[in-house]
């Protein structure tokens, strides 16, 4: 299934050129936001972990000039630099249309070519917009909700010429990307389709297993059996987890009381949603927002 690209609502938050001396060696860093960088001079280490440890299993890319790289949001990564570094930057925020978002529809790589003017045009886009290059480098400076919060306001309060020119220039990286990607497969079942489908565009509703029976044409008992066995996990923790993902970022970016965040959702108990959060999270929505 293809994205409409009507339904990509990819905002610009920061756009700048960054110079480093062997000082680029931030470590365990995730954020709400998609990074794409574009190398112009020196080389560096960007370690992709797969586990929270950092020394988990990881990728490490070999960061070169005539390349673009890209960091999906929440990836936890870490960079190495012993040297001169300069690059381009980019994040991007994917703000929420519906619940389905570009990277789960896509394996993207890491790195590509960099197209003739991809340079220029960061070059450019620095230039127009001087106001959303980064203060400093270290992520802990700008990775925080506060700084977050204000980057999606100032780019929701832009006049549209300036949205359409920084969209614009926001797809042109990714579609370098979108060239080499791959779509995901999750399920070959059409009925399963079907009920993610669902899921993912009434997130905001109560949604029950009987409804999702309903929509796969299959008793509740059979289908719960045969959503685990597709996805290992019930319909009702699938739910679950895309309601509590979609609560993080509607805490970090609404400015909603936790109450509110609930409702919106389709939890008619807040007491109930507070304790779920903490169960997939770690941590209740208070102490998520505090600590992001």
């Amino acid at each position: 299934m293809q994205i409409p690209i009507e339904s990509l609502n990819l905002l610009m938050l920061n756009v700048g050129l960054a110079h480093h001396d062997g000082d680029w060696n931030w470590q365990q860093v995730s954020s709400p936001f998609t990074r794409i960088y574009c190398v112009t001079k020196g080389e560096a280490n960007l370690h992709i972990h797969e586990s929270p440890s950092l020394y988990g299993n990881e990728q490490v890319v070999r960061l070169t000039p005539g390349h673009l790289y890209i960091v999906p949001a929440h990836t936890v990564h870490s960079y190495e630099c012993s040297g001169l570094f300069e690059h381009y930057y980019v994040h991007v925020y994917e703000g929420f249309k519906n619940e389905t978002n570009v990277f789960e529809m896509y394996e993207f790589p890491t790195e590509v070519s960099a197209e003739p003017g991809d340079a220029s045009l960061m070059e450019s886009m620095c230039q127009r917009h001087p106001e959303a290059q980064l203060p400093e480098s270290d992520p802990r400076s700008y990775d925080n909700t506060t700084q977050f919060t204000d980057y999606v306001r100032r780019y929701n309060e832009m006049p549209l010429w300036q949205k359409m020119e920084l969209r614009g220039a926001t797809l042109t990286f990714f579609s370098r990307f979108m060239r080499q990607a791959t779509p995901r497969v999750w399920t070959r079942d059409e009925r399963m389709a079907k009920v993610l489908a669902h899921v993912h565009d009434h997130i905001y509703e109560d949604i029950g297993v009987e409804s999702l029976a309903n929509v796969a044409c299959v008793t509740k008992p059979y289908l719960i059996r045969l959503f685990k066995k597709e996805f290992g996990v019930s319909p009702l923790q699938y739910i679950n987890q895309k309601k509590v993902g979609r609560a993080q970022l509607l805490l970090l970016t609404e400015g909603m009381a936790v109450k509110e965040v609930a409702y919106r959702l389709g939890f008619n108990d807040h007491s109930y949603f507070i304790r779920l959060f903490k169960k997939i999270t770690g941590i209740t929505p208070q102490e998520y927002r505090k600590t992001f």
